[in-house]
């Protein structure tokens, strides 16, 4: 115990002395230099660091876009309607729709009636060789067909110089999945097929 006792005030008597207490204060600098130095060296790396930001991407290098090079060619269109006895009734709406001489299922249509059937309210439609249940009423037709998704009131998104360009075109007619266009593309336009807006820089996805 005594020993400890004697060792404690040695250490004090050296810590006193102006060399201890000096280098004491040098090393205390140099630590705190330290400490100093090393957060500036980690807010720096996290300055550096690259967080992918969507919107800030668009912003620099373009939205990421689907696109499909369109081509005139002959297409088909089907017009859903259901056969019951090589018969079957449209809405008025549905009328331009469906023509003699078209195929549907394994056979065709024979007449569609220019007036409306006074029981229905609905123009009567007669086929040949046509089974039971829903089939599909076939338009086929020359010219540029691209998902109906792709055409918002008349307009397409074509990419041009890495930018969206709003372009209006005429759709001649539609069915659930396809729009059929007769003018305003032409061959090796590319319709974006994905959410854009005029203008807008783009990034076509590989």
């Amino acid at each position: 115990m005594e020993g400890l006792k004697e060792k404690m005030e040695n250490l004090k008597v050296w810590a006193k002395r102006p060399r201890t207490k000096k280098r004491m204060y040098a090393a205390l600098v140099v630590l705190v230099a330290c400490w100093v130095a090393f957060r500036f060296a980690v807010v720096g790396a996290q300055n550096r660091l690259v967080v992918y930001n969507p919107a800030r991407a668009a912003l620099t290098d373009g939205t990421v876009v689907e696109v499909m090079t369109v081509s005139r060619h002959q297409g088909v269109l089907r017009e859903p309607i259901t056969i019951r006895n090589n018969r079957a009734y449209i809405s008025g709406a549905r009328v331009a729709l469906i023509r003699p001489g078209q195929k549907i299922g394994d056979g065709v249509v024979v007449s569609v009636a220019d007036g409306i059937n006074l029981d229905t309210g609905m123009h009567a439609v007669r086929t040949r060789g046509v089974a039971d249940g829903l089939q599909y009423a076939e338009f086929r037709a020359d010219g540029y067909f691209v998902p109906v998704y792709a055409v918002k009131n008349g307009v397409v998104f074509v990419a041009q110089d890495n930018v969206a360009v709003a372009r209006p075109v005429s759709v001649a007619r539609t069915d659930a999945d396809t729009a059929y266009i007769t003018s305003g593309l032409a061959d090796g336009d590319m319709v974006i097929l994905s959410q854009i807006a005029d203008g807008d820089k783009i990034q076509i996805k590989k």
